[in-house]
């Protein structure tokens, strides 16, 4: 690794570019993510100095900080400078598991079953201790990297505390947060203890600059902070908005690659043809099976659907693709069990021999997401609440024969595409099925011209430039 004190601009997330698997001969075998950030810092340039700060998040990572000191392969990293920090497995586990998705991403997507939660007791607070101590390693280890003046992006919920600390380190650095969450309003963000909401809010505004995806999330946290913090708290920290778009380039290249086309072929055996032989309606979700996602609402929809309107029976199918998510956590695993129960009773009330009503895949598979988005009549994307939800914008940007957008209001994505989508409120049953009948009962032409509409829009601030635009609004 170069040497301390370098850097020009630095990202510092949880997760990172790459992650690790190790074999039992002990080979570690390196698997590279993707994502705006990713796209980002490759748009920045190889003449950059740039470097990303990130934390081992299971044992093979670990080991790999073990055998390299933390600075990755260039040949894992896709050519980018990657540090991976091995802090303890029950800090980690502590200040993600405890801290991040159990209390902060509950309090943002308004989550709490009130009457008996949260609970913040003598376990609470020493998870947060270990929160502070995961905040506090990525701070040191931004301070040593960087360069005089360098600009520093600091990603998510799960670094709250790291630019107030970065700031007491390093006064010369040019900081920013950007929260990839919704932002609490008020009167839920103080079901958080006071001082502990204090240090959240505390801890971003370090920051020269926070931002936000859309302008509701922006207005949220300014007036937590004058909630919390008293009027103008917030004046010291610009607060700014990047509504991260679709990377359509790379979507419809990817889209047409040989694996797509073979799961498209799959699927389209899946949905099979009517009675009377014309093919099946579709209508897809794509999704980790994420509380706050809604996947159980959008499946009790579709059997209304089923039940008061029966002519769509045998006439359309919805392939509902609900990857795992966060099962180590016990709430997660009874909300994936949910969702494949009441798939399997809508299939075993209203299948036939010919025709499954739900067809549900929960191993993750790109390119058959891929190949769904290309076949959607309906693409579903209801969450009960979502920072952006970019399924919303990557249907439109691939969809082969134009697909029709039910889009739940408290979708991040709703502020740019409301117009163009079938709206829902994500609780109402009722106006969710209306919603799917009038998205299927669409004519091709107008399903086609509000596709283009929503791509385009989707498409407004590719990662890339989502990234750049951060950056320069940062140095400005």
């Amino acid at each position: 690794m170069a040497s301390p004190h370098t850097a020009s601009v630095l990202v510092a997330s949880n997760r990172g570019p790459v992650s690790y698997t190790l074999d039992e001969r002990g080979e570690l075998t390196a698997k590279r993510g993707g994502g705006g950030l990713v796209s980002g810092l490759s748009a920045i340039g190889p003449d950059t100095d740039a470097v990303w700060i990130c934390s081992a998040l299971n044992d093979a990572d670990r080991e790999t900080v073990r055998r390299t000191g933390g600075a990755l392969d260039p040949a894992d990293t896709g050519g980018q400078r990657v540090r991976m920090l091995d802090i303890d497995a029950r800090v980690h586990a502590d200040a993600y598991n405890g801290i991040a998705n159990s209390v902060l991403w509950f309090v943002h997507h308004m989550l709490y079953q009130t009457p008996l939660e949260p609970v913040f007791d003598a376990a609470f607070r020493r998870q947060w201790k270990a929160y502070e101590e995961y905040n506090r390693a990525f701070a040191e280890a931004l301070a040593q990297e960087a360069g005089q003046g360098a600009a520093v992006l600091i990603q998510d919920y799960h670094l709250t505390l790291a630019p107030l600390m970065l700031r007491g380190l390093r006064p010369d650095l040019r900081i920013g947060h950007f929260s990839h969450t919704p932002w609490a309003p008020p009167e839920y963000f103080r079901m958080l203890p006071d001082d502990i909401a204090a240090q959240v809010l505390g801890g971003i505004l370090g920051a020269d600059r926070a931002a936000f995806l859309t302008q509701r999330w922006a207005d949220a946290f300014t007036e937590c902070c004058h909630a919390v913090l008293g009027p103008g708290s917030a004046s010291g920290t610009r607060i700014g908005v990047h509504g991260l778009g679709a990377d359509a380039d790379f979507l419809r290249w990817r889209a047409h690659q040989p694996d797509v086309n073979e799961r498209m072929a799959a699927l389209r055996q899946q949905i099979g043809t009517t009675p009377d032989g014309r093919p099946r309606k579709t209508i897809v979700r794509v999704d980790r099976t994420e509380l706050s996602k809604n996947i159980v609402r959008g499946l009790l929809a579709y059997e209304e659907l089923l039940e008061s309107r029966p002519e769509w029976r045998e006439r359309v199918v919805h392939i509902a693709f609900a990857y795992p998510s966060r099962q180590d956590l016990a709430v997660y695993r009874d909300y994936t069990a949910e969702v494949e129960r009441v798939a399997t009773e809508i299939n075993s009330r209203y299948g036939t021999a010919d025709w499954t009503p739900v067809e549900l895949h929960v191993k993750d598979d790109f390119a058959r997401s891929l190949a769904a988005y290309r076949l959607a009549d309906v693409a579903l994307v209801n969450p009960i609440r979502d920072g952006m939800n970019l399924v919303a914008k990557e249907v439109p940007v691939v969809s082969d024969g134009g697909c029709a957008l039910v889009l739940s209001r408290e979708a991040g994505a709703f502020e740019e595409l409301a117009e163009d989508a079938v709206p829902v409120n994500p609780y109402d049953i009722g106006g969710m099925t209306a919603a799917l009948h009038q998205a299927l009962s669409m004519g091709p032409g107008e399903r086609a011209e509000r596709t283009k509409r929503l791509a385009a829009q989707a498409t407004a601030l590719p990662p890339a430039r989502w990234f750049l635009e951060q950056l320069a609004a940062l140095e400005g």
